[in-house]
């Protein structure tokens, strides 16, 4: 008699939804101690922002506000700014998703 253990990591939907769950969940103290972000945790919230500016930076046009000509301050991202951060690393973290699913599949497999 075999027992068919189905394990939570095999559909990626579902290692989606818990790295996105685990990454709110490690910022969450933020919202009781804002101090908290200047814990080395800080840079887990700052990467995602700062990272329009890189792109904005690799030659992307349209993600900050006055193309990124604000004076001394740092120009904040526009509409498409906020989507196109969104759509980047969710899109990255889907894929690392995918890649646990399918690692877990080859080492299942074996």
């Amino acid at each position: 008699m075999t027992l068919h253990v189905r394990h939570p990591l095999r559909h990626p939907i579902r290692v989606f939804a818990l790295l996105v769950g685990a990454y709110f969940l490690a910022l969450s103290p933020a919202l009781l101690w804002p101090s908290y972000l200047d814990s080395p945790v800080g840079v887990l919230v700052a990467l995602p922002y700062l990272s329009v500016y890189l792109f904005h930076a690799l030659g992307v046009p349209g993600l900050l506000v006055n193309d990124g000509a604000c004076g001394w301050g740092w120009c904040a991202p526009t509409v498409f700014g906020w989507c196109f951060i969104a759509a980047f690393w969710l899109g990255l973290v889907w894929l690392v998703a995918l890649g646990v699913v399918r690692w877990r599949a080859r080492g299942a497999a074996s």
